[in-house]
């Protein structure tokens, strides 16, 4: 016997409005209503509100078929959101709307060795860009994202990877920004937003695993975005592989990162990472491996999908996306992650029924993903004021 749907709040509704058009680019009434679980009656007065509010458009199309909805409803383009994207390098700031397009960037630099201190003057140089260049146009801000590397529920006062000061980073935001609602969250979870809402394609909508392999490596669990707790980090990359491997930028030696990050890839192609950074998603292509390098390669992505099948063998998950250098692969290499995953659950996959899939590189094209990081926290607030009272 299903059990009968628990009530939605008005918020909740208009999330669940939001959400699915910042995940389908637009959609015409009769799907849109189909897919929130509304009546098109119900789902008419409540774009009524959001068009009022400046939060949708809609705009004529020819109907897909004849008869056919012509109304195409997306979000609107004219809602300003800024982005702080923390990498390893510099402190990307940037104003963009609700469909990726960015007005405007900046990078603020690292210092070689930051300190809490010193990123502390680049955030603060970083949002007086941002307070000058939205001053001068008269933008209102309708929301901030800021995504910070290893940023976990332990880490708020000393993050582990770039040390940085959540609070003392939300003082300055509260001087500067007083009315603007701010999320701060983990750089994987934002990679993984980026990708469930710009991919025209994504491969799943139901819960999963969206792994990351960039500066580090780790991972996300997704689920329902209506959900608080939709978007969970994984760190999957401290996977300890062997006390005598290389060591780690945590501290200890033979994690997964230590083997399968760009900085490992980068020694392990006998370059550095900026040099790899610079050639890009070419390098599979413009720089030479041998046969020993390619071995060794494999060896690695075999020990990333191990961590990923324990991964799973403790939270099981039908589907399992990777995001980074190893999807710029040929298949033949790529199949080392699936044979690790293999070795580790419990069956293999046939067993799990999990399904792998592989995403381009996002890293690189910073704020992209603290934008779409900033876009869905508006979108699962129903564009309502952060601190309303809910409204049934």
């Amino acid at each position: 016997m299903e059990m009968p749907e628990q009530p939605r709040s008005r918020r909740q509704t208009r999330a669940a409005i939001l959400t699915h058009l910042l995940q389908s680019g637009g959609s015409f009434r009769p799907p849109l209503a189909k897919a929130v679980r509304l009546s098109e009656a119900s789902l008419s007065r409540i774009l009524f509100d959001l068009k009022a509010e400046g939060l949708i458009e809609e705009a004529r199309r020819p109907a897909p078929y004849v008869g056919g909805p012509t109304g195409l409803v997306s979000l609107d383009s004219t809602v300003a959101l800024a982005a702080l994207e923390l990498t390893g390098q510099w402190l990307s700031v940037g104003v963009g709307g609700m469909t990726g397009v960015m007005h405007y960037t900046e990078r603020v630099p690292l210092p070689k060795k930051p300190t809490v201190e010193s990123v502390g003057r680049v955030f603060r140089e970083a949002l007086s860009l941002l307070r000058d260049w939205t001053r001068r146009r008269r933008i209102t801000l309708a929301q901030i994202g800021i995504t910070i590397p290893g940023l976990g529920r332990l880490s708020v006062a000393g993050n582990p990877i770039i040390p940085c000061d959540i609070e003392r980073i939300s003082g300055m935001l509260g001087e500067m920004f007083a009315d603007v609602p701010v999320e701060f969250t983990n750089s994987v979870v934002a990679h993984a937003i980026f990708h469930r809402c710009r991919t025209e394609d994504y491969p799943f909508s139901g819960a999963h695993l969206f792994v990351f392999v960039g500066q580090g490596v780790a991972g996300a669990w997704m689920d329902d975005p209506i959900e608080d707790d939709a978007l969970q980090p994984v760190e999957l990359g401290h996977m300890v592989f062997g006390p005598e491997g290389p060591r780690c930028r945590c501290g200890h030696h033979g994690c997964v990162e230590a083997y399968t990050s760009l900085p490992a890839l980068a020694e392990l192609l006998g370059m550095t990472e900026a040099e790899l950074l610079r050639v890009g998603s070419e390098w599979t292509t413009a720089i030479p491996i041998s046969s020993r390098v390619r071995q060794e390669l494999r060896r690695r992505l075999f020990r990333l999908g191990l961590a990923i099948g324990n991964t799973l063998n403790v939270k099981p998950s039908r589907g399992v996306i990777v995001s980074g250098w190893p999807s710029l692969l040929a298949e033949t290499d790529r199949q080392a992650v699936i044979e690790g995953v293999d070795a580790s659950l419990l069956g293999g996959r046939q067993h799990a029924q999990a399904s792998l899939a592989f995403a381009p590189p996002s890293n690189g094209n910073d704020p992209q993903a603290a934008l779409a990081f900033a876009a869905f926290r508006l979108a699962c607030r129903g564009g309502m004021p952060a601190a309303s009272t809910e409204a049934a």
